[in-house]
């Protein structure tokens, strides 16, 4: 793909709440695009926001793909956990639909891409057509996207309330992400950590990359090759890219050389759907 200009980012509010909204990054030229729908990390907490996802955002608009940088309400504010974070998110994704009324969108071609805790979201959208009838994070007619990109995703969310409880139990401070997102332990919501788990809803059914470093201290590695192992189980096709010099956050460094590393990988992905 070749480099383009960005027009302009478009801030667009897909919900009543403050913090349900989306930068909408269009190249320039006539369209229509395909798009990747991003989504920041931060353990579903507060203090993160989508500014995590600029710089890729606008390296992907660069690259005639258009972006949807999304906002969404977290643990800490007024109606973020559950479900109000999961179904922000499946909000926002099914918005791209009243977008494309106005900007040149291509509805056929629509992939997620999420780090860390977005990683986690990334391809539970991908698959929350997987949900059981009764889950109250199920809707009619959900946008299905053609592929979905995790980079150092929380694939599995029992697996990593386990490390976080471990972490509590070696330094003595209590900070489960995991446990306040769903507002309890597996012991007493294992129906909720299922129906938020990616690897719970295999097979997703559509081409998933997972890209993790070998570094990485705050979502370990093990996650996405477990995940990976099951979803290449179920049927589904899946590619995990290790990065071996990198920790959590070079990864999302588009200037960073390990960036160079995967990126053609996310580009043949979202060329070849359709």
């Amino acid at each position: 793909m070749s480099l383009t200009k960005i027009k302009s980012v478009h801030r667009i509010h897909y919900g009543k709440d403050k913090n349900q909204f989306g930068d909408l990054r269009v190249p320039e030229g006539k369209g229509p695009f395909p798009v990747a729908i991003l989504i920041h990390g931060g353990f579903w907490k507060e203090k993160s926001s989508l500014d995590q996802m600029n710089k890729i955002a606008e390296s992907l608009t660069r690259k005639g793909i258009a972006t949807w940088n999304i906002e969404y309400r977290r643990v800490g504010q007024e109606g973020g956990g559950w479900p109000g974070t999961l179904q922000d998110n499946v909000q926002a994704a099914d918005y791209v639909r009243t977008i494309s009324k106005t900007y040149p969108l291509n509805l056929d071609r629509i992939i997620t891409i999420g780090h860390s805790a977005g990683g986690q979201l990334s391809l539970w959208l991908a698959g929350r057509h997987q949900l059981p009838a009764s889950s109250i994070l199920r809707t009619p007619n959900p946008l299905r996207v053609k592929g979905a990109i995790s980079l150092a995703g929380v694939c599995d969310l029992s697996l990593m309330y386990e490390v976080h409880q471990l972490k509590e139990l070696m330094t003595g401070v209590k900070d489960n992400p995991t446990k306040d997102l769903i507002g309890g332990t597996p012991k007493g919501f294992q129906e909720r950590y299922d129906e938020c788990s990616p690897i719970k809803l295999l097979p997703i059914g559509v081409p998933q990359i997972l890209v993790h470093g070998a570094l990485d201290i705050n979502v370990p590695i093990g996650i996405s090759e477990k995940y990976k192992n099951y979803a290449t189980d179920s049927g589904d096709i899946v590619t995990l890219k290790k990065i071996d010099s990198a920790e959590h956050f070079k990864i999302i460094d588009p200037d960073s050389k390990e960036w160079s590393m995967f990126v053609d990988d996310i580009l043949s992905l979202i060329s070849s759907v359709g």
